[in-house]
């Protein structure tokens, strides 16, 4: 019996019915239009209904959601969402009454890296370390075949790894942690401040002075193009990324290494240094073996995993 996947994120909640090997049957997406959590739980039953609708199934074993933020492995409670602004919520709860099936709630890198080991670039392997770099910094860790949770089950968190103590404040409310530095959202945070600055024609050039435009891209053209300033930005978030994931292959010593996320993709400057960091800094017992990959399921990762969770 299929199964349901919901990927939650900022500004939509995208449903999927997915069969036992990861294929998605039909899918559906609905814009967030009140972001509270009533009128987010609202708003996934509606893309679970349509979706199942769209499969033309009578009935899913259960649903799995992906969310950006820290979460409870067994009540399903987020205890921090960014993207939301949410505190202590507890949402599996919420949806399991709301949609009549018991509903898993689990992290979204959690539900990528599980995607990307059934069906897509983990295929084969039993220890995998999965990063992406997108509006936020996120990762994932699987060892002998089972995702690591945690004790409290927020394993993983390797944007809230501190790399400046007492630094930029991140979305989790802490200072100093990676995704201060290196997520999307906060390397256009950085750009921007820097255009205010009035130090950089580079950048004045490239946005027509207008700041809406930026984009981590934006940021990584004028560093390529010689601005000193954005070029310091774009190394040290580069450098922090590498460190941090070399630092992880070391410790864990994943036989496979995924990466994926929008700004990775788009980026390939800061992929490049990411990726030589990595290389250069990881160990060399830890690195022997170790096959590094691009995520292969695209924006599908989470919300395949997420429903291959659930069984």
């Amino acid at each position: 019996m299929p199964t349901l996947g919901i990927d939650l994120g900022g500004t939509f909640a995208r449903a999927a019915v997915v069969d036992g090997k990861g294929a998605i049957l039909a899918s559906a997406k609905v814009a967030l239009q009140d972001r509270k959590p009533p009128g987010v739980v609202e708003t996934i039953a509606q893309a679970a209904e349509e979706a199942v609708k769209k499969a033309g199934v009578k009935k899913v074993d259960g649903c799995g959601v992906g969310a950006a933020g820290q979460i409870h492995k067994d009540s399903g409670v987020i205890s921090v969402a960014p993207n939301l602004g949410w505190r202590d919520v507890p949402l599996a709860a919420m949806l399991t009454k709301r949609m009549g099936f018991e509903v898993k709630v689990v992290n979204d890198l959690s539900a990528a890296a599980w995607g990307e080991l059934h069906a897509g670039a983990g295929r084969g392997a039993q220890d995998i370390l999965v990063v992406f770099v997108g509006s936020g910094v996120g990762s994932a860790i699987i060892a002998d075949g089972r995702l690591v949770n945690g004790g409290g089950g927020v394993a993983g968190e390797l944007g809230h790894i501190k790399v400046v103590p007492g630094g930029r404040l991140c979305g989790c409310s802490e200072h100093g942690c990676l995704e201060a530095y290196a997520g999307g959202h906060n390397l256009i945070a950085q750009t921007k401040e820097l255009l205010a600055s009035g130090s950089s024609r580079v950048l004045e050039q490239l946005t027509h002075d207008d700041p809406d435009t930026i984009t981590p891209v934006t940021l990584e053209t004028a560093a390529e193009a010689g601005d000193a300033k954005a070029k310091e930005i774009h190394t040290r978030a580069a450098q922090f990324l590498a460190l941090a994931v070399a630092n992880y292959v070391t410790v864990l010593n994943p036989s496979r290494l995924v990466v994926g996320g929008g700004v990775l993709m788009h980026c390939p400057g800061l992929k490049r240094q990411l990726l030589d960091g990595v290389q250069q800094w990881s160990s060399r017992v830890s690195r022997e073996g170790l096959l590094i990959a691009d995520a292969e399921l695209g924006d599908d990762s989470g919300i395949i995993g997420a429903a291959l969770l659930v069984k």
